[in-house]
């Protein structure tokens, strides 16, 4: 007499149950990860370049200069390597979001965390600065604001939803 084995097949194999792929409110992640590259290579075009010339760089960092304050040269760094670093990781997550790689909820989770920080970091920085305090209006809290609920809505998505946890799977 002869036994029968019956072996589970490979979970690789398996199609997942339920909602699947990159369609849902994964489309508004998808949009926003290219809008956000976009925004990213202006902001260090348009702001952080011009304000590493050698010219700008000494009327803010000079303690001779009208403009200086002793911040001014740790928030250009901070902002040029929070840009810099948000820029790549969005361009790492886009990549690995189109190929379902399994990482892609952590390192979102990741991006908009480090985002929410670098907001913070940067506003309270800013406004250190008494010549910033005069002309902002709201001293950040409104970017602060916008970030937290992003964080708020996103972050949960990533560690809950059914579409996620069935989407990057490899």
């Amino acid at each position: 007499m002869a036994m029968e084995v019956n072996l589970p097949e490979s979970k690789m194999n398996e199609r997942p149950m339920g909602v699947a792929g990159l369609g849902g409110w994964l489309v508004l992640v998808q949009i926003g990860l290219v809008v956000s590259i976009f925004v990213y290579l202006a902001q260090i075009v348009n702001y952080l370049v011009p304000v590493l010339t050698p010219d700008i760089w000494d009327a803010l960092t000079s303690p001779s200069s009208e403009a200086y304050h002793p911040l001014w040269g740790f928030i250009i760094v901070f902002e040029s390597l929070a840009n810099v670093l948000l820029l790549l990781l969005s361009v790492y997550i886009l990549l690995n979001f189109y190929r379902k790689k399994r990482r892609v909820p952590r390192l979102m989770i990741m991006l908009y965390s480090f985002s929410l920080a670098a907001v913070v970091i940067d506003s309270v920085l800013l406004n250190q600065i008494p010549i910033i305090m005069e002309v902002q209006e709201d001293n950040g809290i409104r970017d602060i604001v916008k970030m937290a609920v992003l964080c708020a809505i996103w972050i949960p998505y990533f560690m809950k939803s059914e579409r996620v946890a069935n989407t990057f799977v490899k």
